[in-house]
């Protein structure tokens, strides 16, 4: 499934190759006119049961009876459909629901929809597993989106107005004056819808601030004036220390820092 599929649900034509009743003899497994026979080995018990003797005492065992396979009877004249199965194999086209809010892994249960037992006994059920496509905009995280988004230097000192695709189209955000490379916009309830649940999650967008490799002489003059008067020519520069790993940021947290 695609992600908005998976976001709002949908409804697909499934066709699988499965076992259904056979319309001949409607699953008995004998042909027209005839019947099964109750096995005289086991009388229609489908079990034979043996006493032996041991150090112990006797002891009785029990196990499916050889002449009928466990079925109680015996089929002398099988149906020509289905070879005396009760079945025949088809394939068939099911209409799916899929519920909002799913994910790559999500398992689904149709009960009812799986194959014949033999000889007509009841339908086991259908199991699906969802495969979510990869989208060329958003990664999903759980109910979140998120994507990332390439501004110029300028509109980040600035300011600016983008225009974003969402789920549910082309909507726009302010993007405010000095934002930094690495901040977040949050656009809330944009992202995936929860599943069995109301509500939906949010659309993260991570802001990476392009600057510029190459400038030409009055773009690289307009910089240097820039720099000028905001005292920028010679920055010292601020350092901090270095990203915590894991077990610096569990001792951090134990500490109460």
């Amino acid at each position: 499934l695609d992600l908005r599929e998976t976001a709002f649900g949908t409804t697909r034509e499934l066709q699988v190759d499965t076992a259904v009743l056979c319309e001949v003899c409607q699953g008995v497994g004998a042909a027209p006119g005839t019947h099964p026979d109750t096995c005289d080995m086991c009388n229609g018990r489908g079990e034979i049961s043996q006493v032996t003797r041991s150090f112990l005492g006797q002891v009785m065992t029990t196990r499916p009876c050889p002449q009928c396979g466990g079925f109680g009877s015996i089929i002398r004249h099988p149906c020509q459909e289905c070879s005396g199965d009760g079945r025949v194999r088809t394939r068939r086209t099911i209409k799916v629901r899929i519920p909002a809010g799913v994910e790559d892994g999500t398992h689904i249960q149709l009960a009812g929809e799986g194959e014949i037992g033999p000889g007509g006994g009841p339908p086991g059920d259908l199991f699906l597993e969802i495969v979510e496509r990869s989208h060329e905009i958003f990664e999903r995280r759980g109910d979140d989106l998120h994507c990332t988004v390439q501004i110029p230097m300028t509109a980040a000192a600035l300011g600016t107005v983008l225009t974003v695709e969402t789920l549910d189209g082309a909507e726009e955000i302010d993007v405010r004056p000095g934002t930094q490379s690495g901040q977040v916009i949050t656009m809330y309830g944009r992202g995936v819808q929860r599943l069995n649940e109301t509500g939906r999650g949010d659309l993260l967008i991570h802001v990476n601030v392009e600057t510029p490799s190459r400038l030409d002489p009055p773009q690289e003059e307009l910089l240097r004036e820039l720099a000028k008067l905001r005292g920028e020519e010679r920055p010292p520069g601020k350092f901090a220390p270095g990203q915590q790993g894991f077990f610096s940021r569990l001792r951090d947290a134990f500490n109460g820092r």
